[in-house]
């Protein structure tokens, strides 16, 4: 069955980085998309950053020049470089597969920028 573990939340100052993992397992990981998305407190959940398989990326205008999303095919691995963090970037991140027919997501981490 598929699944997804992300890892690398936590408690960072405003201006600070944090690195978030998503480890997959139960499909051909190179030949799918990723995508990481987060949701707020009283927010919609939004996408944050997606990548195809080929390596094209597209990212949400707030998070554009401060994160990056890339993926290793050899460890099943999708990851979401965070710089820069602000506030507002306070949310539970989550890392999802789509796949035909549905859309899997991980448990999700916690990701909280003091300021």
């Amino acid at each position: 069955q598929v699944q997804l573990v992300e890892s690398g939340g936590g408690l960072v100052q405003a201006g600070g980085s944090l690195r978030l993992s998503c480890a997959a397992s139960g499909f051909i990981f190179r030949t799918n998309a990723m995508a990481w998305y987060r949701q707020a407190p009283g927010k919609q959940r939004e996408e944050v950053a997606f990548i195809t398989n080929d390596v094209k990326t597209r990212y949400a205008d707030s998070v554009k020049g401060r994160f990056t999303i890339s993926r290793d095919n050899a460890k099943n691995t999708v990851y979401l470089q965070m710089n820069g963090l602000k506030p507002e970037d306070t949310a539970v991140y989550y890392c999802t597969a789509p796949r035909p027919g549905r859309t899997y997501w991980g448990q999700g981490t916690q990701v909280t920028v003091s300021s």
